[in-house]
């Protein structure tokens, strides 16, 4: 399989695992939060396959996107821009990197959602992370497209 193959796999098996519905057992609320946090680790496994895929004709050694994205990654163009999307608080990449790290705390990324007061309006974070992951992988997709566009020409 090529990293574009792969990286296109992942994307679509994120989604997979968000649009299946959790049920409406007792075990519903975990299945919720299991899905999203098994969808939030493909899009991190998505994440170094386009890093892969973009800066496949560097022939870098390693792929991790702590590394490529940090300051001391390769001088690549993709990864240049990669970097100044991920400093950009309202990017899709920024939000992935910071649910990202979240998910390999301890404390972990999924919340359960509070059913004792739903007559109360909820203040703080308002989209459920599900949501807010669709729209990062839809971000996502669009950005893709313009990143092989560009490393297609090298």
């Amino acid at each position: 399989m090529t990293p574009r193959s792969r990286t296109n796999q992942l994307l679509y098996q994120a989604e997979l695992l968000l649009d299946t519905p959790p049920g409406d057992d007792e075990h519903a609320e975990a299945r919720r939060m299991a899905a999203e946090e098994g969808a939030l680790a493909l899009a991190e496994l998505a994440l170094q396959s386009l890093l892969r895929e973009v800066t496949e004709h560097a022939r870098l050694e390693r792929h991790a996107w702590r590394e490529l994205l940090g300051t001391e990654g390769a001088g690549i163009a993709e990864l240049h821009r990669l970097r100044e999307l991920a400093a950009r608080p309202d990017s899709w990449l920024a939000w992935l990197v910071g649910r990202l790290e979240a998910l390999h705390s301890s404390d972990g990324v999924a919340r359960r959602r509070s059913g004792a007061a739903a007559g109360l309006i909820a203040v703080g974070s308002g989209a459920a992370l599900g949501d807010e992951l669709r729209w990062c992988l839809a971000e996502a997709k669009a950005e893709i497209a313009a990143l092989r566009e560009t490393s297609e020409e090298w």
